[in-house]
Order: C-alpha cells, then sequence, then structure tokens
C-alpha cells in the first residue's frame, strides 16, 4: 500500500505520518516500522528540525534510517511487510538535485525523467510489497514568483507528486492540523 500525505510547513503532517504509519504497522503484525530520514543534518535549523521530529516519533517503535539520497540503494535493506514512512519527498528531491554528483542535474523533460527513475520508480517498487507512507510538501499555493532554478526544484517537486498521487492508494492533505482524505483507496 502507498500512501501520500501532503501539507504545508506546520500544518502537523509529519505527525499525521507517523501515527498513519504505526496504525498500519499494528493492523498488519508483520514485518518492521521504518522512519526514512532524509534532511541533512547541516545547520542549526535543521539539527533542530531533526530533533523535534526525533522526539516526536519517540517511543512509537521506529527504526531510523538515514536516506539523503539515492534510494534505490536503501530499498534493498527492507522485507516485503515492512511499513516505511519517507519523511521527506521535498528534502530527498532538494539533495538529489543539489548534494550529490548523479542524482538529478537536468533541466525540463530529461530532469523530470531523472526524477522518474532516480526517486519515483524506486518508490513505487517499494510499494509493491511493502506498506509506504511517504510525506511530502505544498509549497505551491503561495503564489510568488521565483528564480529558475527554485522554479524547476517546484517543478520537479510537484511531478513527482503528481505522479505518486496517482498511484497511491490513498492521498491525505493535513491542513491546519486536519486531515483531509483526497483520494480513497481503489479496490
Amino acid at each position: 500500500m502507498i500512501i501520500l500525505i501532503t501539507g504545508g510547513s506546520g500544518s502537523g503532517k509529519s505527525e499525521f505520518a507517523e501515527n498513519f504509519a504505526v496504525c498500519i504497522h499494528e493492523k498488519e503484525k508483520q514485518g518492521t516500522l521504518f522512519y526514512l530520514a532524509t534532511m541533512i543534518p547541516r545547520d542549526e535549523e535543521s539539527i533542530r528540525r531533526i530533533g523535534r521530529h526525533r522526539e516526536m516519533r519517540k517511543n512509537k517503535g521506529f527504526i531510523t534510517r538515514e536516506c539523503f539520497w539515492k534510494i534505490n540503494d536503501m530499498a534493498e535493506q527492507f522485507k516485503p511487510g515492512d511499513t516505511i514512512l519517507i519523511e521527506c519527498m521535498s528534502n530527498l528531491l532538494a539533495n538529489e538535485m543539489y548534494e550529490t554528483d548523479g542524482g538529478i542535474r537536468k533541466r525540463g523533460n530529461a530532469g523530470r525523467m531523472q526524477a522518474e527513475q532516480v526517486i519515483i520508480e524506486p518508490v513505487l517498487r517499494m510499494g509493491q510489497d511493502k506498506n509506504i507512507v511517504i510525506v511530502t510538501n505544498e509549497v505551491f499555493s503561495d503564489g510568488r514568483i521565483y528564480d529558475e532554478e527554485t522554479a524547476r526544484y517546484l517543478e520537479y517537486l510537484g511531478y513527482i507528486n503528481a505522479k505518486l498521487g496517482q498511484r497511491a492508494d490513498e492521498v491525505w492533505e493535513v491542513v491546519c492540523g486536519i486531515p483531509v482524505k483526497v483520494k480513497r483507496i481503489s479496490i
């Protein structure tokens, strides 16, 4: 099962995603509960956020794995029946675009195809026999005009969100701490 959870900064999407993953894991009664952390601890703000997220998930039974890029390599560590929370897609994309030698470097359609190969396909493969809960950000409705590079990042994040949302069994948006189901499981 693949669950996509989106929302703005500070919306409560991370806590909702954690609780959702725990519920799936407890209901399934199999596999291991993993937290795939994608934020690189590079400055005081990121270290504070990481600490806050660790505190939020403390005592929930997660085994944390850091995955800053190359999610395909990480996918091999999981077994059928595991439940994996990926926190979060926007960090993973930024890392692939700006922190690695490979990853997503091209522009336009070629860059979207790289995003497909480097991020989307590995996540969808993991979701074939595992429960995947994906956190992503809604950063598209502020109405601002960004520089070319930020616009490219937003284009690719929108592309990834749309592709994962199309394939997800459920899509949720968390607004002001309230989870709103956007797409129901299709059986």
